[in-house]
């Protein structure tokens, strides 16, 4: 059973993480023509061309990638609950699904931070990944950047939003409870 639990969660949280990034990658308004950028759009173009068939964008978000991420999320849980895995009520597996949206997006955002720090000490630049990842976390790191300035040539703003993302984790920890840490 933890075999299958764990072939299951990586499946769904990579495609998770895939569609969150096409959101966000459109939010940002990112290059598009970017290597990464087109590995995240061929992944996720299969479900959701037919999906904005049905589901309209809406004030330049694209719902419909929005609900793919809910459901991606929710049929994961589903495959749990279904395994008895996941010890949540069937009445409130669509709420976890949200709640798996949410954690997923914060983890994620974690990451593409860090990855965002190795390579300004790496590449310096000259990546075109670094430059996905700088499109990426400048709308947040700016408006930090502008309250904490570089001390020393050390840029700090990724390290408040590091304390930040992990105060608001811990927040959501607080809400939820021990469904939040489960997830």
């Amino acid at each position: 059973m933890n075999t299958a639990y764990y072939l299951i969660n990586t499946v769904f949280d990579l495609y998770l993480m895939v569609v969150l990034l096409r959101i966000w990658l459109q939010l940002v308004r990112a290059d598009f023509y970017n290597p990464f950028s087109q590995f995240v759009v061929k992944a996720t173009n299969p479900v959701l061309k037919p999906l904005r068939r049905m589901v309209p964008g809406f004030f330049g978000i694209d719902m419909a990638a929005v609900l793919l991420a809910l459901i991606v999320a929710t049929v994961k849980l589903a495959l749990f609950k279904t395994m008895n895995l996941l010890y949540a009520d069937w009445s409130i597996v669509l709420l976890v699904g949200l709640i798996t949206v949410l954690k997923k997006a914060g983890a994620m955002l974690f990451w593409i931070l860090i990855i965002r720090a190795l390579l300004s000490w790496i590449s310096q630049g000259r990546s075109q990944i670094e430059y996905v990842m700088y499109q990426l976390t400048e709308p947040l790191l700016a408006p930090l950047r502008r309250i904490i300035p570089p001390m020393g040539g050390l840029d700090l703003s990724i390290l408040v939003a590091f304390i930040a993302l992990q105060a608001l984790n811990w927040l959501m920890g607080d809400l939820f409870g021990p469904l939040w840490w489960q997830l």
